[in-house]
């Protein structure tokens, strides 16, 4: 599983929703509302097919076959990607936007799934104490090896005037083949045959049912959303040094750098402290840096300290590790039976944010970066105060608390 988590993470460092996605596209567009739809399709693809599948996942005896099969479209859709950018696609140049864009939706829409079943897969198989060690673990040795081959092959790729995406994307696209061939040495024993229901449920109805009637989902759900909104920020930080801060292309080598580097360090106190003291003090305490993400780059752009501009990339760093937090409480709330539909309504929630995202771009290019970036700022620090409401379930009595998983 580790080894798996690492090569995903190496792949990934080459295709950063924040830093290389957003740039790539504004050097075929550059129109902030067309930027906007990235935070929006990428959510959607996060939500809507693991909400759809989610049942189907939960009834596949091995999990494993679902997370090899998104793993391989995940790479054919970098190879594409990659061709967009050859020199033979030229022809393409005035619809590279939409075919750029139509590729991320699909991409993303199998990342949904495929952490869906990366999820399941990890409750099924990593005990509750050890989830954390895992994501340290996974999070150190990920930063050592996707920073290096950064810093390995990233300078030559994006030389100005003559950046080479199609590299960009077809070495992530041959990561992510060799992590869908590990996935075969998976120790994972079938699940029993589930009983087929004689009406077909609605995913739509599970998820509103598990927001009603699940009291501490429904507040996580709420923290979820107001993490959700950090993504809308997203592509704009890019944007902001590139543009308004006059930086030029090379300077995405470091950003993405730092924010794994972020990524990596804060890995180690959130497993450490979760496994410890539980999730919530996690989210708790590493929130607040959520929160002080765009505050941080807003006020450097404003002082023109360019050389601290990469500092905000340390702070976006704590996404992926406060989403992977959430995601490790919600293993917990629940039996090992409904992970799928809860994840999957996790996901929705988290995606919720979304629907704001073209109009995000558009009042960026409106309004400017500072009126954006405080309200999404406070959203964050609303979440975070709910936070305070939510129950630890390692220190409360559930309605599961006699399920043998859980008590292992």
């Amino acid at each position: 599983m580790a080894a798996f988590q690492i090569l995903v993470r190496t792949g990934w460092i080459f295709k950063t929703e924040s830093v290389i996605i957003p740039a790539v596209l504004d050097a075929i567009s550059g129109v902030g509302w067309v930027r906007g739809l990235l935070p929006a399709l990428n959510r959607l693809g996060h939500s809507l097919p693991p909400l759809l599948l989610a049942r189907r996942v939960e009834q596949t005896p091995y999990k494993k076959w679902v997370l090899a099969t998104t793993m391989w479209l995940m790479a054919l859709c970098l190879v594409v990607w990659g061709a967009l950018f050859m020199p033979l696609a030229t022809a393409l140049a005035s619809w590279k936007p939409v075919i750029f864009l139509a590729i991320y939706g699909v991409f993303f829409a199998c990342v949904g799934v495929n952490s869906l079943a990366l999820n399941t897969l990890q409750g099924k198989l990593i005990q509750t104490s050890l989830r954390g060690r895992l994501m340290y673990a996974t999070g150190i040795l990920g930063a050592i090896s996707a920073i290096g081959c950064v810093l390995w092959l990233m300078p030559d790729w994006l030389q100005v005037g003559n950046p080479r995406f199609d590299l960009l994307f077809l070495f992530p696209g041959l990561l992510f083949a060799v992590a869908a061939m590990l996935v075969w040495c998976f120790d994972e024993k079938a699940d029993p045959c589930p009983m087929v229901p004689k009406r077909k449920r609605n995913c739509f109805v599970d998820a509103y049912r598990t927001l009603r009637d699940d009291q501490n989902f429904r507040r996580l759900a709420c923290v979820a959303s107001a993490v959700g909104s950090s993504i809308l920020l997203f592509p704009h930080y890019q944007n902001l040094g590139l543009q308004k801060m006059r930086l030029d292309l090379s300077h995405l080598m470091w950003w993405v750098v730092v924010q794994n580097v972020g990524t990596g360090i804060f890995s180690v106190p959130m497993g450490a402290i979760a496994d410890r003291g539980g999730n919530r003090l996690v989210l708790q305490i590493f929130l607040l840096g959520l929160a002080a993400a765009p505050a941080l780059a807003v006020t450097i752009s404003y002082i023109e300290a360019s050389r601290w501009f990469v500092f905000t990339f340390l702070l976006i760093g704590l996404n992926p590790v406060v989403i992977r937090t959430l995601q490790n409480f919600t293993l917990e709330i629940c039996r090992s039976a409904d992970h799928p539909r809860y994840l999957s309504t996790l996901n929705l929630c988290l995606a919720a944010p979304m629907i704001f995202s073209p109009l995000v771009g558009w009042c960026v290019d409106l309004f400017g970066f500072a009126a954006v970036y405080a309200g999404v700022t406070a959203v964050i620090l609303m979440g975070w105060c709910v936070t305070f409401t939510l129950t630890e379930p390692r220190h409360a009595e559930y309605r599961f608390a006699n399920d043998s998983d859980l008590l292992q």
